[in-house]
């Protein structure tokens, strides 16, 4: 149950990260407005606006902030953040505070959860690898999944501030109380660029400096005369490609978690606007699925990566032991 605890607390921190992103969030809608502006388009939609006579219903893309330090601002998806991170916390602490030799209630399920993630993660990564990563990719598949179901909490997005019409109603929040968490590009941003550092430290760890340009660079089949040589320069140059395609890697992490995140609560905001929540109903369900899909998603993805660059190890410890049991 240690590692429960490490893992679940470790949730805190992951989410300390987006503070050294969130401080660009008052400037991320800045960019926006004059992109727009230089585009003609801002003009158009105050004028669209204005005859509405409310603001836009859409989901913004930046998160709202809810307080300015100056230097440091916190969003209300930071908010969310820090509420998913206690949860999860909390959870830990109360499945692990009376451990038993035969488990039960919330232990019970706390060491279902744990052990079924192990067992997952070691059929890809490996036993030795998976002792070594588990932390991580157990607790961002923990995280991920608690905020998107967090973000489909009523009064999530729906409880805050704005500016009433001239009849005294509310129809459109300027600033929610609440946002989900991986619907903002600064945490999903975070948790690939936490990724990419692990997996640098992992694959030196694995492989040394030199095993890793090996791997990316050098060819290492059983060709021989000429055929060696043109493998040799066809896998040297497909390197620089693999270099580019690890670089893009972060991206790539960010923008799949956090585009289908922003799009489903868009698609609910959309729908609670004009239908009513019965109209919305049926998207909850489906966005319940999303947000455990893509928390699966992310982990396997990020598991694959790690075990393309250091599980070869233990291929090549596996092939030693069975030629010596051979011989």
């Amino acid at each position: 149950m240690r590692r429960l605890r490490s893992i679940l607390a470790l949730a805190l921190g992951l989410g300390f990260t987006l503070i050294g992103f969130a401080a660009d969030q008052g400037h991320s809608g800045a960019a926006a407005a004059l992109v727009a502006e230089s585009s003609g388009l801002s003009g158009a939609s105050s004028h669209l606006e204005a005859v509405a006579g409310h603001e836009s219903e859409a989901l913004p893309l930046a998160a709202p902030i809810l307080f300015d330090f100056g230097w440091f601002k916190i969003t209300n998806s930071m908010v969310a953040m820090a509420a998913v991170a206690l949860g999860l916390i909390v959870f830990a602490q109360l499945a692990t505070r009376n451990v038993r030799m035969v488990p039960q209630g919330l232990q019970n399920f706390a060491e279902w959860v744990v052990e079924s993630l192990s067992d997952f993660l070691a059929s890809i990564l490996g036993e030795k690898l998976v002792k070594q990563t588990f932390w991580f990719f157990a607790t961002v598949f923990l995280f991920i999944l608690t905020a998107n179901w967090f973000g489909l909490l009523p009064g999530v997005g729906t409880v805050g501030w704005g500016v009433p019409d001239a009849s005294g109603h509310l129809h459109h929040l300027t600033r929610p109380l609440l946002r989900g968490a991986n619907a903002d590009l600064n945490m999903t941003l975070a948790l690939a660029v936490g990724f990419f550092l692990c997996w640098i430290i992992w694959s030196i760890r694995s492989n040394g400096i030199s095993g890793v340009l090996a791997h990316i660079f050098v060819y290492r089949g059983d060709a021989s005369g000429l055929l060696k040589g043109f493998l040799m320069v066809m896998f040297f140059m497909v390197g620089f490609l693999e270099v580019i395609s690890i670089m893009i890697r972060p991206v790539t992490l960010n923008f799949r978690l956090f585009g289908n995140i922003f799009a489903g609560e868009t698609l609910l905001e959309t729908m609670l606007h004009k239908g009513g929540f019965l109209a919305a109903l049926p998207f909850y369900g489906l966005e319940l699925m999303v947000g455990a899909i893509q928390a699966l998603v992310f982990m396997l993805l990020t598991a694959v990566f790690t075990a393309l660059m250091c599980r070869h190890d233990d291929e090549h410890h596996a092939e030693g032991h069975s030629e010596g049991t051979h011989h």
